[in-house]
């Protein structure tokens, strides 16, 4: 970090004013990403799957084959949760690779504005039939350069010791975040139910253009790319400590992946579960199923002051939870959302729109709970050798949670709702189980006792 990051004058909540631009940035990225996906499943269930429409699909018959042939004949609903978690895992796969590309090539900063656009021409390819794979290919490279290179800068902004400082710019930061994945199902639900899928998926791509328009305007504040020499082998420029902390850092994320299974499903099959037991109707008005994936960033967004001032309440105290007692906390609250619904499928096979409000409300916090902790905890003690390449390597464990949660999708159609959400509150609560367990001896490989 240069010492021009350093001398900045902290203008945007107390933190540097590139913070700023990088928030609203992940905003509008995410406003178009949450969009498209609240849309996504209930879209190719509903619609693209279905005779008359899924002919129209570009290539899509070789595709369905090669899936089939992994995963066996799939009804129209199985069909739409598989290609639902394939993406979703996918979008979280490729930031990998950009950060690897970005570390070595591209730089963080071209990767992001290239990331931007190809991200921009797959959601407008989404607004037609014919390009729905092509879409969702532009999608997952684009994202794959974006998402792990601008949470690389968040962390850029700060000296390595300031660990406090920069797990607060990452709970700011996932307020840009939410912002985006509130607005995003409201404003392309409601376009959606009144003009149709396409023109949903049009506005995301719309506004994902402002995201890169942002990002330019605040391209003289943002820390500069790491001088790009000859690739040095990794083997050759890290100890065993380095080592350790690497190996450590994997499991902590590995961790993760039972609660994000817990976490995510509410945008697939929590989606059809809502439209298919939820009553919608509110004086009149027919309430877009889409809106539900606002619910739970709004609760993040709304809780943030709350948990900060909890946290630093608690630090005064001295009994403050640490990174893994936040992860594990976050597992427990995704095990009592699901039970939530558990509880609901007992009750009545129609339930109130209560249900999924405290639902999607106890999510939300979770989130907070486990996900800006775990990036914090990776920007911090992530050797600098490679610190791009496992910032975006957390992002694996999304795409391990997201074909988990496509997977299980299939099963719903064979299982009550109730074992159905069931099944999801033991996964979470087991990913609880190995954070509060494993806890002393991640500490003393991650160098935190």
């Amino acid at each position: 970090m240069s010492d021009d990051v350093n001398r900045r004058p902290r203008t945007f909540f107390g933190q540097p004013r590139a913070l700023a631009y990088l928030s609203f940035t992940e905003a509008w990225e995410r406003f178009s990403y949450y969009g498209m996906t609240s849309l996504l499943v209930l879209y190719m269930s509903q619609e693209l799957l279905l005779q008359g429409h899924i002919g129209n699909i570009a290539g899509f018959t070789v595709f369905r084959t090669a899936l089939e042939s992994v995963f066996g004949p799939m009804t129209t609903l199985a069909l739409a949760s598989q290609i639902m978690g394939l993406y979703t895992g996918l979008v979280y796969f490729t930031p990998v690779l950009g950060g690897w590309i970005a570390d070595r090539w591209l730089g963080r900063r071209s990767a992001v504005m290239i990331g931007a656009v190809m991200m921009s021409a797959g959601h407008l390819a989404m607004a037609f039939d014919a390009s729905f794979l092509l879409a969702l290919a532009l999608l997952i490279v684009g994202s794959g350069l974006l998402k792990g290179n601008i949470s690389t800068q968040v962390g850029q902004l700060y000296p390595e010791t300031d660990g406090e400082g920069r797990t607060r710019a990452f709970a700011i930061f996932s307020i840009g975040i939410n912002v985006g994945a509130v607005a995003g199902p409201l404003l392309c639900g409601l376009l959606a139910q009144l003009y149709g899928w396409h023109a949903g998926f049009g506005l995301a791509g719309g506004l994902m253009l402002i995201g890169l328009f942002t990002y330019l305007a605040g391209f003289r504040y943002l820390p500069a790319d790491r001088p790009r020499t000859q690739p040095v082998p990794v083997e050759a420029s890290m100890n065993r400590r380095q080592w350790r902390i690497v190996v450590a850092l994997a499991v902590v994320s590995a961790i993760t992946i039972f609660q994000s299974v817990g976490y995510y499903q509410n945008t697939n099959l929590g989606l059809v579960w809502i439209d298919r037991s939820v009553n919608l109707e509110v004086l009149g008005f027919h309430v877009p199923v889409a809106w539900f994936s606002s619910i739970d960033p709004l609760a993040s967004i709304l809780a943030v002051p709350l948990l900060l001032t909890l946290w630093r309440r608690q630090s005064v105290q001295g009994n403050e939870p640490d990174d893994l007692g936040k992860i594990a906390t976050g597992a427990w609250l995704t095990a009592v959302a699901n039970l939530v619904l558990v509880a609901a499928c007992m009750v009545s096979p129609r339930t109130s729109l209560v249900v999924p409000l405290l639902y999607d409300t106890l999510l939300g916090i979770a989130f907070l709970y486990y996900w800006p902790t775990l990036l914090a905890l990776v920007s911090r003690t992530a050797p600098a050798q490679i610190k791009a390449t496992l910032m975006g390597a957390v992002f694996l464990t999304l795409f391990v949670g997201n074909l988990i949660i496509g997977w299980l999708g299939g099963f719903y159609e064979h299982m009550t709702p109730a074992a159905f959400w069931a099944l999801h509150a033991g996964v979470a609560a087991l990913g609880g189980v190995l954070a509060s367990g494993l806890k002393r001896p991640l500490k003393r490989a991650l160098a935190l006792d």
